[in-house]
């Protein structure tokens, strides 16, 4: 802790340089410092301040021969208000710390009575969220992902929504940062793996022709960390007798990315018990291509955003990019976010193996899922197909030995 007690140091006489004698500076705990500055006539002289906090900061820390730098995320509450308690103007500029923060770094944030309404909410957003959790209250609908070529479904894509009892259905926007945020995560994540797991196994079973269907689940920045993930992947597997082939773990890149080299043996571990990997998003984070080629990857997912633009020729060229590095790197791709026929064809034609969107289907729900099956079993045998062979042909496509 020698380097990170320097560092605080350091920064407290940063921000003393800042202030006036007459203005109070103070550690809250941690990192956290509070300065009450005397004497403020409007918003002009505060934004001031933390303006030249800013920019004192922006210069390196020199600490016992290493470099390293620091940023501030700031609030700011005034007096001017009308607080009755000291207590609620430090309340006030939290709240507006923490939308500073979330805003990205080095930025403030001035409180406004708007930022306390969205706190309250945020807060009895998470008590119901933590009820939830113990009530089950979230259930799982099914994206398609479609062969391309083929236009069969290869599998579907777990996709968890809060049913809440007064609210309805809420928009997975809104609660998956607070459930990343508190780590209920980690709880409703492994409900959607073990559940999707036991739903996919008995649509394969239940119908001949999809016993090779996929399940795409997300894992979360806070799922990966867990140290016990591959024993709760390998429960999943196990209760739901699902293959471990079938499985397909979808990261993003920024989780990725966070730490490559702990990403890298956490993949090997899972690739140990038979599963597939797929990094999310692909194209909007901050991957290093010459870490790429050391994650045993099976699938590359492209962004909807590229997908969206596909109408310009270098959007295309993006898209080719990411197909032709997947096919030399031996992954497939899945593009998602299609909506036209234009955007399908075209993305046959970039060698896009696999997709999903609302031209396929948006989410639905299990029984929205035996509908899509039961239509594509009666249209093979209408087409005289027979379903146990196009089944066979389709895990030969998507998992080859």
């Amino acid at each position: 802790h020698t380097h990170g007690d320097l560092l605080l140091v350091a920064f407290a006489e940063r921000l003393e340089r800042t202030l006036r004698p007459v203005d109070t500076l103070a550690r809250f705990g941690g990192d956290e410092f509070a300065i009450l500055l005397s004497g403020i006539v409007d918003t002009t002289d505060a934004v001031r301040v933390a303006e030249r906090i800013h920019a004192e900061l922006s210069e390196p820390f020199n600490l016992d021969r290493n470099s390293a730098f620091a940023t501030a995320s700031i609030g700011i509450a005034l007096s001017s208000s009308g607080y009755d308690r000291p207590e609620d103007i430090l309340r006030d500029a939290d709240i507006a710390m923490y939308r500073a923060k979330e805003n990205g770094k080095a930025r403030y944030e001035m409180f406004d009575h708007g930022m306390h309404a969205r706190a309250v909410q945020r807060l009895q957003l998470e008590s119901d969220l933590r009820q939830a959790v113990e009530r089950k209250e979230f259930c799982i609908h099914y994206q398609p992902i479609v062969a391309l070529e083929s236009g069969r479904l290869a599998g579907f894509e777990a996709l968890v929504r809060w049913n809440h009892p007064r609210r309805g259905i809420v928009s997975p926007a809104d609660f998956i940062p607070v459930a990343e945020e508190t780590g209920l995560i980690v709880p409703i994540g492994q409900f959607v793996l073990e559940e999707a797991c036991k739903k996919v196994r008995e649509w394969q079973i239940g119908s001949p022709s999809h016993r090779s269907l996929s399940l795409s689940v997300n894992l979360s920045g806070r799922q990966v960390a867990q140290q016990d993930l591959l024993d709760r992947i390998k429960t999943a597997v196990d209760q739901s007798k699902l293959a471990p082939h079938c499985l397909k773990l979808e990261i993003t890149e920024s989780v990725v990315m966070e730490n490559a080299e702990a990403a890298a043996l956490m993949f090997k571990q899972l690739r140990s018990i038979g599963v597939q990997l797929s990094i999310d998003d692909f194209g909007t984070g901050y991957s290093s291509l010459s870490y790429l080629h050391r994650f045993p990857l099976n699938y590359l997912k492209i962004d909807r955003s590229f997908v969206m633009r596909m109408t310009t020729d270098n959007d295309n060229a993006i898209v080719k990019t990411i197909a032709t590095l997947a096919q030399n790197l031996g992954m497939e791709v899945i593009a998602e976010g299609i909506e036209t026929e234009e955007q399908h064809r075209q993305l046959k034609e970039l060698g896009c193996e696999f997709g999903q969107g609302y031209l396929f289907s948006r989410p639905v729900d299990e029984d929205g899922v035996l509908n899509l099956l039961a239509k594509e079993a009666q249209r093979d045998l209408a087409l005289g197909l027979d379903p146990i062979a196009e089944s066979d042909a389709l895990v030969a496509t998507l998992y080859p030995m």
